[in-house]
């Protein structure tokens, strides 16, 4: 059966977001090279920071669009007047304006929803004029009264918002119930619609992948999901996930995600813990002797993809507690031993005890040692 593929909009807020994570801060040079991968690997679209934040962030974003990158480029301002003349400073072809939305957030600013309205009448127009593309995006939106959140799309619209973004703020969304939220929406949306997630519980990614299945427009992630507290989507994630899905297309080039990966890390000095989805060390490391040996017969037995297509090396067995003779023999004759597989299994014993002592994996170098303390050195003690 023909399955329809649709192509969601890929929207990048490292360089904004990302860096709003606490302690990390781009260096212009380094805010640059990021923005040239992100390029370079596919993304539509990349929301290159708050120009109001300080007339140096004005400076290095009018320096990114000066590259001429082949994606559309977006600054980020508050529902302010103010905020919006210093976008416009820059030169990016696309704005996008937040507003506060839920009851709490407007209760914190002592505004209300006329308040809002007021603001998309003025403010969008206004921007309407010096951008190509003007994104509209409700904070919060995720605790915001259904009724509310509706009407706010509605009149972002009706005052010609060309996108509006619906942000789980503070990462409370789950699939399921965001999927029917967005599906109410688009009923009544004239205007495509995009989510923004954050990983408060551990479902950013899942969150991103579903509002797309619920038929949201576009989405917006980060290179490692790094940003506020618990940080956002990871592109990386999200990328994997709808290729592997076959229901969508992107225009992402999987084979720079652990380059681009390993440059956010360094320019963000937070390193990509092992066991990091898509990209962390352990995600190709294996060793349980089951899944090791049906490995060495088809890699993808225990692996939902190849590490090249990431742009990394080869999965690698790791000798443990959990080892098999097949992955004994095949680290063995990397170093240019051969052993039948009779031969593997006697050194089991020895590797487990040594495994269990160490407490972590064992080296290629401490595996020869047992081999020659068991077959070339009979007389060393050898567990049978």
């Amino acid at each position: 059966m023909h399955v329809p593929v649709f192509t969601p909009w890929i929207i990048d807020t490292t360089l904004r977001d990302g860096e709003q994570a606490p302690g990390v801060a781009f260096s212009p040079l380094e805010k640059k090279d990021i923005a040239r991968k992100l390029a370079e690997a596919g993304v539509d679209e990349l929301e290159i920071g708050y120009p109001a934040i300080s007339s140096e962030e004005q400076s290095v974003i009018r320096e990114i669009v000066s590259m001429n990158l082949p994606v559309r480029l977006t600054s980020w301002s508050r529902a302010k007047r103010t905020d919006l003349e210093c976008a416009r400073a820059c030169g990016t072809e696309g704005i996008h304006l937040s507003f506060p939305l839920s009851e709490l957030y407007l209760n914190l600013m002592e505004k209300d929803y006329t308040w809002v309205r007021r603001q998309l009448e003025t403010l969008i127009p206004e921007a309407k004029k010096h951008f190509s593309f003007v994104s509209v995006g409700g904070q919060d939106a995720t605790r915001t009264n259904g009724k509310t959140l509706e009407t706010f799309v509605q009149d972002a619209s009706a005052c010609g918002a060309d996108r509006v973004r619906i942000a789980d703020t503070v990462g409370i969304a789950t699939p399921l119930t965001l999927m029917q939220q967005i599906q109410h929406l688009k009923a009544s949306a004239s205007v495509p619609l995009e989510f923004h997630a954050h990983n408060d519980l551990g479902m950013a990614t899942a969150n991103a992948f579903s509002a797309i299945e619920a038929g949201c427009d576009a989405v917006s992630v980060s290179v490692t999901g790094l940003g506020e507290r618990a940080g956002n989507a990871a592109l990386e994630e999200l990328a994997i996930a709808l290729k592997l899905s076959g229901r969508y297309r992107t225009s992402i080039k999987a084979e720079l995600l652990h380059t681009l990966c390993k440059t956010v890390a360094s320019a963000s000095n937070r390193f990509i813990q092992d066991q990091k989805p898509v990209i962390g060390n352990a995600v190709f490391q294996h060793e349980s002797g089951i899944h090791c040996n049906a490995l060495l017969k088809d890699p993808l037995s225990y692996q939902p993809f190849l590490p090249r297509d990431i742009g990394k090396d080869n999965y690698e067995l790791v000798i443990g507690k959990h080892s098999g003779s097949a992955s004994v023999q095949h680290v063995l004759s990397t170093r240019g031993i051969s052993v039948d597989r009779e031969q593997a299994k006697k050194l089991l014993p020895n590797i487990r005890l040594a495994a269990d002592k160490k407490k972590c994996r064992l080296s290629a170098t401490e595996l020869v040692n047992i081999y020659i303390q068991c077959f070339v050195n009979p007389q060393d003690t050898c567990k049978r």
